[in-house]
């Protein structure tokens, strides 16, 4: 049963950066597209980036284009999403998560996630 487990989230002034990590364990993660999403009570859940592996290509939702940065690391198991020029709209709990291989379905849910608030 594979797991994931997200650091680095915590409390950033509007204009800064975060890096988030994921730690995958229990499965093989070079067969899996990873990616993260972010919850905030209340609202959907948003996609926020996702690496494929059929074809390599990274996703982007449209609110964080330019400012996220999402890689791998799959020699150690891990991921990353760098948070830069952070807005209080992405105030928000993030989890990292496996998909099929065109990001389209979720196959392993992150833990608990971690949770990012971007505030003055």
């Amino acid at each position: 049963q594979g797991q994931l487990v997200e650091s680095g989230g915590g409390l950033v002034q509007p204009g800064g950066s975060l890096r988030l990590s994921c730690a995958a364990s229990g499965f093989r993660l070079q067969s899996f597209s990873i990616g993260w999403f972010r919850q905030v009570p209340g609202k959907e859940r948003e996609k926020v980036s996702c690496i494929g592996t059929s074809d390599g290509k990274i996703y982007y939702a449209d609110s964080v284009k330019g400012r996220f940065t999402i890689s791998r690391d799959n020699a150690n198991s891990m991921w990353y999403l760098q948070m830069n020029n952070l807005k209080p709209e992405d105030t928000a709990v993030y989890y990292c998560a496996t998909y099929d291989p065109i990001c389209r379905s979720m196959i392993i849910e992150g833990g608990q996630g971690t949770r990012v608030t971007v505030s003055s």
